[in-house]
């Protein structure tokens, strides 16, 4: 990974700081996206600490807010001369219905939305960058996800595991999408279900109560293990004209089949981008 730019998003913490961590180790120029600009530094001293590198950088941005992402994108394009691999790992579970200050279902908002519009602002930066890749850490729970157009914000029957199995099916229907349509251009688009893994996320999943540490206790993988994947399919020379593709196990593996359905993946992908202009 000598002379690569990575940008990983939702990195102050769990599997996005193991991958970043792993990427520099790697020989990559990493930039870090993070929410709270203290545990950005934090994350950043533990990359330097960890692997000796002093080049990582950090970008603060709430992906709830999409006039913040569009923000995001300007200085990323403003402040990394290339970017080679964009790995958007950031996501959120909420414990009740949550609206962002553009209208719409938080989990929705930060999980697909937020790096849908990510991808799409610095697709010209990917492109002029390549061989480049986009990751998306996605997750198996996408299998019991449905997208109901009619209610995309899950204004009724909202659930926070409905809310999170939608963001997620959302995830691999617009990788798959993407890497149609980018075909030929020397970016690949790739998803990916990372493992269960003991992260803040698994806990708010099951809905908190001190679960965490009962996992880690019983000795469920941490987040290195959880970045392993990731860092396979952003890094692996042997991946490098592998597009369109799911993996878990740090193998390529077969995602749900509605998640292979390109009607409703196209259907997603205009909705999307009605929704955030941008993508048309």
């Amino acid at each position: 990974m000598d002379g690569r730019i990575c940008l990983v998003t939702g990195a102050s913490a769990g599997i996005g700081k193991e991958t970043t961590i792993g990427l520099a180790a790697m020989g990559a120029t990493v930039a870090l996206v993070a929410r709270d600009r203290k545990r950005g530094e934090r994350a950043i001293a533990d990359v330097r600490r960890r692997t000796g590198r002093t080049d990582a950088s950090l970008f603060i941005a709430d992906l709830a807010s999409m006039a913040q992402v569009r923000r995001l994108a300007d200085e990323v394009s403003e402040r990394l001369p290339r970017l080679h691999v964009l790995v958007s790992n950031a996501a959120v579970i909420t414990q009740t219905r949550e609206v962002t200050e553009d209208g719409f279902e938080r989990q929705l908002a930060v999980n697909h939305l937020a790096p849908f519009l990510l991808v799409n602002l610095l697709l010209d930066r990917l492109r002029a960058s390549a061989p480049s890749r986009v990751v998306v850490v996605a997750s198996q729970v996408e299998r019991e996800g449905s997208i109901d157009f009619d209610d995309l914000q899950l204004e009724r029957g909202w659930t926070r595991l409905g809310a999170y199995n939608r963001s997620k099916l959302a995830n691999v229907l617009f990788t798959y999408e993407l890497a149609r349509r980018l075909r030929g251009t020397g970016v690949t688009a790739n998803c990916l279900h990372p493992g269960v893994i003991a992260t803040r996320l698994l806990d708010d999943y099951n809905g908190g109560g001190g679960l965490l540490s009962f996992l880690r206790r019983r000795g469920t993988p941490g987040p290195e293990q959880g970045a392993r994947t990731t860092l396979l399919v952003a890094s692996d020379p042997a991946l490098a004209d592998t597009t369109g593709r799911y993996f878990r196990e740090e193998r390529a593996a077969e995602s749900s089949p509605q998640s292979r359905d390109p009607e409703l993946a196209g259907r997603l992908w205009r909705e999307s981008a009605r929704l955030t202009g941008a993508g048309a």
